[in-house]
């Protein structure tokens, strides 16, 4: 992942583990102590958000543990590789994607998964190279016109 999706997971855990779980807690312990469990919209709910918390702690937990931070400014290669930045022309038309993780894909922003299909396809090709992408409205023809690797916006 890049820096910038580690520094978004990160604060999201933080924010998580450190504001939203105590608050959560404290509002079981009141409603816990307000009587009868069954009935109480404080209690079940609390309950409930603590479990989401709780699941959503273990999955960032997980995926910053595993986490491999690659700033794409750093990366020197004339392949196309994770954090490029790729200029493409589909049938006269330029296009510019961004190779990211799978936390980072913004389809509206040209941010696609490396793991996509136009992300497999593109991977490990350079400039001038002529690919192609199996996408549901058919098979789409692309050549690759300019590869960089900087920061992705």
């Amino acid at each position: 992942m890049t820096p910038a999706c580690h520094q978004k997971l990160s604060e999201e855990y933080d924010r998580l583990r450190n504001i939203e779980r105590p608050k959560t807690t404290e509002i079981i312990q009141w409603a816990a102590g307000n009587g009868d469990r069954s009935e109480n919209a404080d209690y079940i709910y609390g309950k409930r958000r603590l479990r989401e918390i709780d699941s959503r702690l273990r999955f960032l937990g997980k995926r910053l543990g595993d986490a491999v931070v690659v700033d794409p400014e750093t990366v020197k290669s004339d392949l196309i590789k994770f954090g490029a930045t790729v200029l493409v022309e589909d049938s006269g038309v330029q296009r510019t994607y961004y190779i990211v993780g799978q936390d980072e894909i913004e389809l509206e922003k040209s941010k696609v998964s490396w793991k996509s299909p136009i992300g497999k396809s593109l991977l490990g090709k350079e400039e001038g190279d002529i690919i192609e992408v199996k996408t549901p409205n058919g098979i789409k023809e692309l050549e690759v016109i300019e590869i960089s690797y900087q920061k992705i916006p």
